[in-house]
Order: C-alpha cells, then structure tokens, then sequence
C-alpha cells in the first residue's frame, strides 16, 4: 500500500510540472510536426525516368550480331531506350564522360562492351538489365544455330509473354512518409527521455531535503525505491501513449494493426531508460549524472535517426558509423517497430523487449545495491 501512495504521489507532482510536461509532450510534437512537413519530399520513393539516350558504335566484326541487336534496338525503343549510332571523329566514351548521353555501347567481335560513367544511376541500371537479357538469349541462339539449326523454330516460336514471377506485396501501397517515420523516432525518443526524468527521483529529494523524512518515516526503503520508480514509469509511458495517439489522430502517421505490441515494446524501452536514469544517478554525482544522461539521451536520439533517417540523408555507413548507430536503444527500437507496423514481423519485437528488460534488471539492481549501501535514500 504504501508503494501506491508513493507512486501516485509521484505521479501528481509530475503531473503538475508544466515544464516536465513541455518537454515530454510539447517539443516532441512540435518536432515531429515541423520535420515531418518540411522534409517530406524526402521520404517520396517515386523516381520517374526520362528517354535513356545511349551512344552505340557497330564495328561490324560480328554480322549476327549486328543482325540481332538491330532487332533489339528498334524493340527497346518503344520502351524509350534509344540508341544512336556514333558518329565519324567522336569519341563515344568522351561524350558519356561529358553528361550527353547515359552509356556508350559497342558492338565488337567478341560481343558487347558498355562503358557508363555512373554505375550507380538507375539508367544505367536499366540498361544493364536489358542488354544482358538481350545478350544471354543471343548466346542460346547462337549455340542452337551451331549445333542444331533445325531447332531454331523453337526459340522464336510460341509467346514470349510469361508471367514466371508474380509479385504480392503484404501491405498494399504502405509506405513510411515523413510524418509517419518521425512519429515513430520521436516516440522511442520520448521513451529514452525517461532517463533524465528518473536520474532526478533520488537527487531532487536529497537537495529538497525531504529524503530524510521518508527514510525516518515508518516506510521500509525498498518500498521508497519502488513506488518512486513505479510512479515514474506511469508518467514517461503515459507521455509516451498520448503522443502515439495525438500523431495518430492529429497528423495522421500509421502505427499499423498491432498497436499493443507497438505499446508493449515501448513500455519496455521506458522501463530500460528510468533504469538507467536511476542506476547513473546513484554512481555519479548530481551534476555529473545530469551531463551523462543528456549525452547518452541525446547521442541515443541522433544516432538513433530521431532527427534524420541515415539512409535518406546519403551519409555512408562505414563499419564504424554501423557500430555507433547498433548501440543506440531508439535505433534499436525504431527498427523494431518499422517492422512490426509495415511488415506485420511480430517477431521483431521480442529480442528488443528481451534486451531492453535484460539491461533493466541489471541496473536496477545496480541502483538498489547502491542504496542499500547508503544510509539514506
């Protein structure tokens, strides 16, 4: 009984905190509104592709070559893949260089050479594809008119139109937006904040002076200990709740069909944070611990992809880069909770849940041992 009424004491001194409130509640959404409009172009996957315009040199070495990409040069060019002869005193790999055209190609006695200056555009992806599929069907028929000419009616007889791979996606036309990414890293960022939160429990009592009270008070000290951490994990995960539904009702971001398992793995991520947030403030000083919490919090948040998503942003993940963002808890739970709202993978869940719990327990008892050790709280 007496850690219910510590607790909901707790809860209604937080409660009455504005400025505990703004931060948790007011700058959280307002960052998620303000990044979520402004950067949403950047989350459109949409490309459109123009005519690829590609420069081709025939050296004549190769006439059923010459014979056969003629065919396929007029057929591709309904798909807008256009081909144009090189002209006399060009150098076709110079013109590519400059920008002019997307890919060079010649046709050689030993088959075809494309030169591009970007490996990476998606024209020259496209490209790639088709002329490799062109050049693999040549071979075959190329070999079947060596070996057995007769033979040949079977590789252009018949329809070419097959369907061998047929494609379903699980959530048809669902895709992150801005506003949905951001709501989703803004909250495993509320649920890290947690941690400044909890390292102020003990220390705000000591400097107070009220910590003397409660230990002469008939109250055993571990019921202290747990109705003040029970108290603040209902205040950060009642922040947490009515973020996911003020994004989910005001700006419209989707949390998908699994909405207790998003909640379960976030109180799991706010358990871990005030765990924290206790086990730092009982081994360093107030004002060390303070400093200590702000930087995990805050490396956590951009290392987490709070405020930018590395992959949309073009920044190259080195293996050191990987192992930095691997340590952060608001990208491990973002990842999670990518997938458990778009791709239905439930699974994801539990190995953050079980970290998130396992590394809990350890600072708790961290924290406890701590106080047990102390005369006071």
């Amino acid at each position: 009984m007496n850690i219910l009424r510590i607790a909901c004491k707790e809860l209604l001194q937080d409660l009455r905190d504005r400025w505990t409130l703004i931060f948790m509640l007011a700058f959280p959404i307002v960052l998620m509104m303000i990044l979520g409009f402004a950067l949403g172009n950047a989350f459109e996957s949409t490309q459109t592709i123009d005519k690829i315009h590609v420069l081709m040199k025939d050296t004549g070495e190769n006439k059923a070559l010459s014979e056969g990409f003629s065919v396929f040069s007029a057929e591709v060019s309904k798909s807008g893949i256009l081909f144009e002869e090189l002209k006399p005193g060009v150098d076709g790999k110079e013109e590519v260089r400059k920008g002019k055209y997307a890919d060079y190609v010649e046709l050689t006695g030993n088959g075809i050479l494309l030169y591009s200056s970007n490996f990476i555009k998606l024209e020259h992806q496209i490209l790639q594809g088709t002329l490799t599929a062109f050049a693999e069907k040549f071979k075959v028929g190329s070999t079947i008119a060596m070996l057995q000419p007769d033979q040949m009616e079977v590789l252009t007889s018949g329809s070419t139109d097959h369907n061998y791979i047929q494609e379903t996606s699980l959530i048809p036309n669902r895709k992150p937006g801005a506003i949905d990414y951001y709501a989703l890293a803004m909250t495993a960022v509320v649920a890290l904040w947690g941690a400044m939160s909890a390292g102020q429990l003990i220390t705000t009592e000591i400097r107070q002076g009220t910590a003397y009270r409660l230990v002469s008070a008939p109250i055993n000290k571990g019921e202290i200990f747990a109705g003040k951490v029970l108290g603040n994990l209902v205040v950060n995960m009642l922040c947490v709740v009515i973020i996911i539904f003020f994004s989910k009702y005001a700006f419209g971001a989707y949390w998908g069909d699994h909405l207790s398992v998003v909640i379960l793995l976030l109180l799991s991520q706010v358990i871990m944070a005030v765990s924290l947030g206790l086990a730092v403030s009982y081994i360093f000083q107030e004002a060390a611990s303070r400093a200590i919490l702000l930087i995990i919090t805050q490396l956590g948040a951009v290392f987490g992809g709070a405020y930018f998503p590395f992959e949309e942003a073009g920044i190259e993940m080195t293996r050191l880069l990987k192992f930095i963002v691997g340590l952060s808890p608001v990208h491990w739970t973002n990842s999670a909770l990518t997938g458990i709202v778009y791709r239905n993978e439930i699974w994801e869940a539990w190995p953050v849940f079980t970290v998130n719990i396992g590394l809990a327990a350890v600072m708790l008892t961290i924290a406890a041992l701590i106080m047990r050790r102390k005369e006071g709280l």
